[in-house]
């Protein structure tokens, strides 16, 4: 399973899946670097830092689905120097970043078209199970800088291995949860793919504010209490059952402090607006 494979930053293997199975082999890379950098770039390691620095999982070709490319996606990030591809200038409209104390996440807004998702693709979740343990993306790691377990070392990086990232709907969560925290495979728990952001990734993010927090752990996704006070689990129907309409609680976002708010021209400097986009729009 790819959640058990363990790698140290400076030694990735080319291709962390080196299976052939029914999904046949990885599509991309995970040592990636300059000469991989741009944007054609099959990267498959992505980083979640800080406010600034951050990559999602979208697809390599234009006018995709995640339903359709999960197994593909590969790394788009705000910051030069991981070898990935770079999201778009213009692409982003809003993001809180929180650090709790199990996780640090990054919820926001993006014109998914800019990172080659049909305008009308409701999305789905990508994170290091699936159905076959093998991960989506096949073969897809994610690491940090930016645990307290990591202290304060921002040139050394830790493997992720719990971690979820929901993409779709012009919005997007991505959580990696602190390998060294007691709770990391529940707060970043990977069975409810269809219920979104809102219930897997609850918070206060808006469009248009660029802001970082300090927060509380959310509760577990599927984890609410109920009227009578007792604890319950909730259990996601299976999608031949068809759309889920109703559930059974709404998702509580948890307290957060220390907020602060940047202007998105100065936190996404690497960003460049294609060619073809207005003058003006140069930046995140």
């Amino acid at each position: 399973p790819l959640a058990s494979k363990h790698f140290d930053w400076n030694d990735l293997p080319y291709q962390a899946d080196t299976d052939n199975l029914v999904r046949g082999t990885q599509q991309g890379y995970n040592r990636c670097n300059s000469t991989t950098e741009g944007p054609d770039s099959m990267c498959q390691t992505a980083t979640v830092n800080h406010l600034d620095d951050w990559c999602l999982w979208a697809p390599p070709k234009p006018d995709s689905t995640i339903g359709d490319t999960e197994g593909e996606e590969v790394a788009w990030c705000t910051k030069k120097g991981r070898g990935t591809r770079l999201i778009p200038g213009g692409a982003i409209t809003g993001v809180q970043f929180t650090r709790a104390p199990g996780y640090l996440q990054i919820v926001g807004f993006i014109d998914q078209t800019k990172i080659n998702l049909q305008s009308d693709d409701g999305g789905g979740e990508l994170d290091p199970h699936g159905a076959d343990f093998r991960g989506n993306p096949l073969g897809g790691l994610v690491f940090s800088n930016g645990f307290p377990s990591n202290g304060g070392k921002n040139d050394t990086f830790q493997q992720v291995i719990e971690w979820h990232n929901f993409m779709g709907s012009n919005s997007f969560c991505f959580k990696v949860c602190d390998p060294a925290g007691p709770n990391a495979a529940a707060l970043c728990q990977h069975i409810y793919d269809r219920i979104g952001v809102s219930y897997n990734c609850p918070s206060a993010a808006k469009n248009g504010t660029f802001e970082v927090c300090d927060s509380d752990n959310q509760d577990p996704p599927g984890i609410y209490t109920d009227a009578s006070g007792a604890v319950q689990t909730y259990s996601q129907p299976p999608e031949s059952l068809g759309v889920i309409s109703t559930l059974p609680y709404t998702p509580k976002v948890p307290s957060s402090s220390n907020c602060v708010q940047y202007a998105s021209t100065a936190l996404f400097t690497d960003l460049v607006a294609p060619t073809s986009a207005p003058t003006g729009t140069a930046s995140g």
